[in-house]
């Protein structure tokens, strides 16, 4: 179970920093949104990855914790209002700009012409 996790949180990271290097907005949103999942996950597990179990020390033999728990929870709310405002961003160079490359500097004048 604990290898699967590894696994799955690396892939995203991997995935997420491809993502991030590409040079279209889009994509780098997709990415941070990935990375974001993968760093919630890697969270997530510092709770101890136990089944059916309550978050109530002293109630049972194992337990789960309840901290980072919460944390992902919070995060959750964050990323997402972070990637609607990447989003809304991104839309918003696209159409003053004409373009979604990261590195171009020019703007248009408006008619499409730069």
């Amino acid at each position: 179970m604990e290898a699967l996790y590894a696994i799955t949180v690396g892939m995203l990271t991997a995935c997420s920093v491809y993502l991030i290097l590409r040079g279209r907005s889009f994509p780098i949103v997709i990415g941070i949104t990935m990375l974001s999942y993968a760093v919630n996950l890697f969270l997530f597990s510092t709770g101890r990855l136990v089944i059916n179990q309550i978050p109530i020390i002293g109630a049972a033999d194992q337990y789960t914790d309840p901290l980072p728990q919460a944390l992902v929870l919070t995060a959750i709310v964050i990323g997402f209002a972070m990637t609607a405002y990447s989003i809304i961003l991104a839309v918003r160079v696209r159409g003053e700009w004409g373009s979604d490359e990261v590195n171009d500097t020019s703007p248009n004048d408006g008619e499409g012409n730069r």
